[in-house]
């Protein structure tokens, strides 16, 4: 059984699966999907991702703004913690810093980091880390604000063994996504190799960065076990056991008990 680690869920193309979210969760459960992190954007499109999964005990969501959402209501320090209470709610994010995306006085988007840090701290709950050609710079406000204290996990990890040190080093998780699989990716296959067993997750980043074979598709839940398979390859394990390991870790880092586990729940 794996775990798809952070997924868009609302914004899936629906197509394959009749257009119907519900047959869609079949699918994937049935492919051996056992849980799915939802992952918020903005605010604007966060109700309806509420509503959505709401009656699916197998799907968690964060709630926060992406660093690359400049356009969108910004929201304030209470709201932030009102929404984050929900129990459907298990991290706080995806949040970050993305220099490749924005450019010029960042002020903003630093504020709104420190904010969302501000809030897993008081909620205790942990954050997905976005970051693009920002690594250190995220990884100092991370030390900066006290993260540690929550933790999280550096989600579609592109750095090198050091980077994931650092991280690791600060009570964060490595997260690989379908780029792992990618040829031209050693630094991150190298992270792979080495990394400790009780520091990783695996994730898709649906409908975005679909792994080989599906390389420029639209990408699914279902596709996570490609990525597992890889990093199976590459540690001299087996997929069974990556998945497993996995699992384990996200249970960990979310603090899941064994009812929220349960399908049938």
């Amino acid at each position: 059984m794996f775990i798809d680690s952070h997924c868009h869920l609302d914004r899936i193309d629906l197509a394959p699966y009749a257009n119907d979210f519900n047959v869609f969760v079949g699918a994937a459960r049935a492919a051996g999907v056992e849980h799915m992190l939802c992952i918020a954007i903005d605010m604007e499109s966060y109700p309806a991702m509420l509503a959505q999964t709401a009656p699916y005990p197998d799907i968690s969501l964060s709630v926060g703004v992406h660093p690359n959402v400049s356009d969108g209501r910004e929201p304030t320090l209470d709201e932030l913690l009102e929404l984050a209470a929900n129990a459907k709610v298990i991290a706080i994010g995806e949040t970050g810093l993305d220099y490749f995306h924005s450019q010029g006085d960042l002020e903003w988007q630093f504020q709104r980091f420190r904010n969302h840090i501000a809030v897993a701290k008081q909620l205790h709950k942990p954050l997905i880390i976005h970051t693009r050609d920002a690594g250190q710079d995220a990884l100092d406000v991370l030390q900066a604000e006290g993260a540690d204290t929550v933790g999280g996990v550096i989600h579609c990890f592109t750095e090198d063994w050091a980077y994931a040190q650092r991280a690791i080093d600060l009570n964060f998780y490595v997260s690989f996504s379908g780029i792992v699989t990618f040829k031209n990716a050693e630094a991150i296959k190298d992270v792979a190799r080495r990394i400790p067993a009780d520091r990783f997750l695996i994730e898709t980043d649906s409908p975005y960065l679909a792994p080989v074979p599906y390389r420029g598709k639209p990408n699914y839940p279902i596709y996570v076990r490609h990525v597992a398979e890889h990093i199976a390859e590459l540690r001299g394990s087996s997929v069974e056991a990556v998945a497993a390991q996995s699992s384990e870790n996200f249970y960990r880092l979310f603090g899941l008990d064994a009812g929220r586990r349960n399908l049938a729940a």
